[in-house]
């Protein structure tokens, strides 16, 4: 199983986490970053353990998402070479419209 964030869940991924940084401090940065990355180790493991995402239910893809630190949300596809992409990175505070208008 392999892995790859597309460019704009890493901006997106950047953004969050320069939020958390100025609002909350570099320590919790850093334990939100850590967060991360346990769950994309997760989900090489186990790359199902996402629930389907409805809000992206009539895409072409089946998109599937991911709860990071109660706050952000991660979404991901699994496609047919058993490789994971990592689509889109938001606070779930904010319009998942807006946030998934790039997704396929």
């Amino acid at each position: 199983m392999k892995l790859i964030w597309e460019k704009i869940a890493l901006r997106q991924l950047k953004q969050v986490a320069g939020y958390i940084e100025i609002g909350f401090g570099s320590k919790r940065k850093v334990v939100f970053l850590r967060e991360v990355k346990h769950i994309t180790e997760l989900l090489l493991s186990n790359p199902y353990i996402g629930a389907l995402e409805p809000v992206l239910s009539e895409r072409s893809k089946s998109y599937r998402s991911i709860l990071v630190c109660n706050m952000d949300r991660m979404v991901y596809y699994v496609d047919d070479n058993n490789i994971i992409h990592i689509s889109a990175f938001w606070d779930c505070r904010s319009d998942a419209g807006k946030q998934t208008r790039h997704l396929a």
